[in-house]
């Protein structure tokens, strides 16, 4: 017996998944999170929200750093939307998903550690230059206008927590 496919299926799947992953950790995950920990602890906003922020945001980014690392086409195909099989962009890929694991390990251990504004200030300076990068580019596709629109908003998110932090009281 054959069976149709619908030929984008796959395709589909991969930029759902990708969106729900970005929304979970960027925006569900670190709110819950937040809400959760000023509800049952009595710790302060800004220093709860620092603290989630940081956290899945260290998480996401180590999430992309093992991808790109692993399978940089992934990202030079799917993410950025390059074509042509250019060995130099997939090496490129790679180092972004290197840069992607050091910020990643920063926010993951780095709160546990009272170092919650320092990997603010890292992943946010990191988010935002790479928003702007991808803001300039043009033809973008649906998953690149993912990345662009989170990386600016959640590395703003994280930039501002950071000053919220450092701020004396």
């Amino acid at each position: 017996m054959h069976t149709l496919r619908r030929p984008g299926r796959a395709r589909d799947t991969v930029a759902v998944l990708y969106i729900a992953q970005v929304l979970l950790f960027f925006v569900i995950a670190p709110i819950t999170a937040t809400a959760i920990d000023v509800a049952t602890t009595g710790h302060g906003l800004v220093a709860a929200g620092t603290f989630w922020f940081v956290f899945f945001g260290g998480v996401r980014l180590l999430i992309a750093g093992i991808s790109q690392a692993a399978n940089p086409a992934f990202t030079v195909h799917n993410i950025l939307g390059q074509k042509d099989p250019n060995p130099g962009a997939n090496h490129l890929a790679q180092e972004l998903g290197y840069a992607n694991l050091g910020l990643g390990a920063l926010g993951v251990v780095g709160p546990w550690l009272g170092w919650a504004p320092a990997g603010a200030l890292a992943m946010g300076v990191f988010l935002v230059i790479a928003g702007l990068r991808h803001v300039a580019k043009r033809g973008k596709g649906a998953k690149e206008w993912v990345a662009t629109v989170t990386d600016l908003a959640f590395g703003a998110v994280l930039l501002l927590a950071f000053v919220l932090a450092v701020i004396p009281a």
